[in-house]
Protein backbone atom coordinates (compact mmCIF):
# COMPACT_ATOMS: atom_id res chain seq x y z
CA UNK A 1 0.00 0.00 0.00
CA UNK A 2 1.64 3.79 -0.74
CA UNK A 3 -0.46 5.56 1.95
CA UNK A 4 1.17 9.01 2.85
CA UNK A 5 1.79 8.04 6.10
CA UNK A 6 3.09 4.47 7.73
CA UNK A 7 -0.24 2.27 7.32
CA UNK A 8 0.76 0.65 10.64
CA UNK A 9 -0.42 4.37 12.24
CA UNK A 10 -4.14 3.85 10.41
CA UNK A 11 -6.89 2.40 11.82
CA UNK A 12 -9.06 -0.41 10.17
CA UNK A 13 -12.56 -0.20 10.19
CA UNK A 14 -13.25 -2.76 13.51
CA UNK A 15 -10.81 -0.26 15.26
CA UNK A 16 -12.34 2.91 14.54
CA UNK A 17 -15.74 1.05 15.67
CA UNK A 18 -14.37 -0.03 18.60
CA UNK A 19 -13.01 3.52 19.50
CA UNK A 20 -16.49 5.60 18.93
CA UNK A 21 -18.87 2.77 19.88
CA UNK A 22 -20.77 2.53 16.87
CA UNK A 23 -22.27 -0.58 14.69
CA UNK A 24 -20.11 -1.27 11.50
CA UNK A 25 -22.95 -0.02 9.40
CA UNK A 26 -23.82 3.40 11.07
CA UNK A 27 -19.77 3.98 10.37
CA UNK A 28 -20.11 3.09 6.54
CA UNK A 29 -23.01 5.16 6.29
CA UNK A 30 -21.00 7.84 8.02
CA UNK A 31 -17.92 6.97 5.49
CA UNK A 32 -17.10 9.16 3.14
CA UNK A 33 -17.36 6.69 0.11
CA UNK A 34 -18.99 5.61 -2.65
CA UNK A 35 -20.05 2.76 -5.16
CA UNK A 36 -18.53 4.62 -8.09
CA UNK A 37 -15.36 6.22 -6.99
CA UNK A 38 -12.52 5.63 -5.04
CA UNK A 39 -11.33 8.61 -3.60
CA UNK A 40 -13.74 11.20 -2.90
CA UNK A 41 -13.16 14.93 -2.17
CA UNK A 42 -12.68 15.57 1.99
CA UNK A 43 -16.61 16.11 3.46
CA UNK A 44 -16.25 17.65 6.62
CA UNK A 45 -19.72 16.19 7.63
CA UNK A 46 -17.55 12.45 7.10
CA UNK A 47 -15.53 10.11 8.43
CA UNK A 48 -12.35 10.21 5.90
CA UNK A 49 -10.76 7.18 4.76
CA UNK A 50 -7.34 7.66 3.72
CA UNK A 51 -6.66 7.37 -0.16
CA UNK A 52 -6.64 4.07 -1.67
CA UNK A 53 -4.96 2.62 -5.22
CA UNK A 54 -7.85 0.42 -5.94
CA UNK A 55 -11.42 -0.92 -4.14
CA UNK A 56 -9.22 -4.16 -3.22
CA UNK A 57 -7.78 -1.97 -0.49
CA UNK A 58 -9.42 -2.10 2.89
CA UNK A 59 -11.01 1.16 4.26
CA UNK A 60 -7.83 2.92 6.85
CA UNK A 61 -8.66 6.18 8.81
CA UNK A 62 -6.06 8.58 10.37
CA UNK A 63 -6.25 8.84 14.08
CA UNK A 64 -6.72 12.19 14.09
CA UNK A 65 -9.33 12.02 11.50
CA UNK A 66 -11.43 9.65 13.94
CA UNK A 67 -11.28 12.50 16.38
CA UNK A 68 -12.36 15.10 14.33
CA UNK A 69 -15.21 13.40 13.06
CA UNK A 70 -16.26 12.26 16.51
CA UNK A 71 -15.63 15.57 17.98
CA UNK A 72 -17.91 17.67 15.05
CA UNK A 73 -19.85 15.20 14.01
CA UNK A 74 -20.75 12.86 16.75
CA UNK A 75 -20.54 15.79 18.74
CA UNK A 76 -18.56 13.53 21.68
CA UNK A 77 -16.82 15.54 24.14
CA UNK A 78 -13.87 14.22 24.76
CA UNK A 79 -11.88 11.95 22.59
CA UNK A 80 -9.46 9.82 23.25
CA UNK A 81 -7.68 7.61 20.14
CA UNK A 82 -5.31 5.18 21.21
CA UNK A 83 -3.49 3.71 18.32
CA UNK A 84 -1.42 0.25 19.51
CA UNK A 85 1.01 -1.32 16.99
CA UNK A 86 -0.32 -4.74 15.40
CA UNK A 87 1.46 -7.90 17.00
CA UNK A 88 4.42 -8.65 14.94
CA UNK A 89 3.46 -12.01 12.56
CA UNK A 90 5.87 -14.43 11.12
CA UNK A 91 5.59 -12.74 7.68
CA UNK A 92 7.22 -9.33 9.25
CA UNK A 93 9.86 -10.90 11.05
CA UNK A 94 10.57 -12.89 7.45
CA UNK A 95 11.06 -9.63 5.99
CA UNK A 96 12.77 -8.29 9.06
CA UNK A 97 15.31 -11.29 8.25
CA UNK A 98 15.14 -10.23 3.84
CA UNK A 99 15.98 -6.74 4.76
CA UNK A 100 19.22 -7.07 7.44
CA UNK A 101 20.85 -10.05 4.60
CA UNK A 102 19.82 -7.42 1.85
CA UNK A 103 21.78 -4.80 4.13
CA UNK A 104 24.62 -6.95 4.78
CA UNK A 105 25.16 -7.80 0.97
CA UNK A 106 24.63 -3.81 0.22
CA UNK A 107 27.33 -3.38 2.91
CA UNK A 108 29.90 -6.10 1.41
CA UNK A 109 29.36 -4.67 -1.99
CA UNK A 110 30.14 -1.05 -1.17
CA UNK A 111 33.45 -1.87 1.10
CA UNK A 112 34.78 -3.86 -2.18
Amino acid sequence: MNHPESSEFLMKIDEVQKALGRSRPSLYRYANTDVELINLPYDPKKLNPELRQNRNEPLLFHPTEVSRFARDVLKVQQVTIQVQESPETITNQILQQILAELQAIHDYLKSK
